[in-house]
């Protein structure tokens, strides 16, 4: 195993714990959650690594539940201090979390656990059901379309699929000048990306609303920001029947 798997699959163990949500009362999964510290001058931060020292506060991942939280002085009680958090902490931790997710795609690169480019796509769709199909928001309507179709026609359903990131995004991460398609190729760490993905839905849609709602709602249990909040936000990808 890869350092850079080991260090995925690390963390999405630790993940595998259960933890209260400030907001809601509800115990849920880490994997569901967003973690805050508090900073010594009382401001709170997104901690979406769950890494930082002190006490944790720990909140549903979606916009509502971190705005919920602060309106009604949770991360006061949470913290047992006072804890001021700015009127944008949920964007602040959109905005964490998305590079998070971008980080851990280039982990997965050098992992060896990433196909790029149309031609290494349309092999793998091939070889057997992807586990997680990504697109560039920006990339041409045709390239995808094609992927899809052959996806389905091969395997009689669409992949679960990631659109948020587009080309210049995706390129940075994976070591491009851009990245159109790409899909994850090793189970484990499908697995854990999807989790983080998950989070980032609370925040906003992970397939366009442009795209055919086919392809948004094959294996997930999340949608986008305004989906049901009694849904876990979990990618169900089905990677056992591959």
């Amino acid at each position: 195993m890869s350092p850079a798997s080991s260090q995925i699959e690390a963390e999405a163990a630790r993940r595998g714990r259960e933890r209260r949500c400030i907001a809601t009362q509800e115990v849920l999964p880490e994997t569901q959650l967003i973690r805050f510290a508090l900073r010594p001058d009382g401001i709170v931060v997104p901690d979406v690594a769950a890494k930082l020292p002190g006490r944790g506060a720990w909140v549903r991942a979606s916009r509502k539940h971190i705005e919920q939280a602060a309106a009604k002085g949770a991360f006061s009680r949470a913290f047992k201090a006072p804890a001021k958090a700015a009127a944008d902490l949920a964007d602040q931790t959109a905005r964490l979390l998305r590079q998070r997710c971008l980080a851990n795609l280039g982990l997965i690169r050098r992992a060896g656990a990433i196909a790029l480019g149309a031609t290494q796509v349309e092999a793998a769709i091939r070889a057997r059901p992807v586990l997680l199909l990504i697109e560039a928001s920006d990339g041409a309507a045709e390239g995808r379309e094609k992927l899809m179709r052959l996806h389905i026609g091969l395997w009689s359903r669409p992949p679960a699929l990631v659109g948020c990131f587009d080309q210049a995004e995706l390129g940075v991460a994976l070591g491009r000048e851009r990245v159109i398609h790409a899909c994850l190729l090793q189970e484990r760490l499908a697995s854990a990306w999807a989790a983080e993905i998950g989070r980032l839905a609370g925040f906003h849609a992970i397939v366009p609303g442009s795209w055919p709602d086919s392809w948004r709602s094959n294996g997930w249990g999340l949608g986008g920001a305004d989906a049901d909040e009694s849904q876990p936000r979990t990618l169900h990808t089905n990677f056992g029947d591959a």
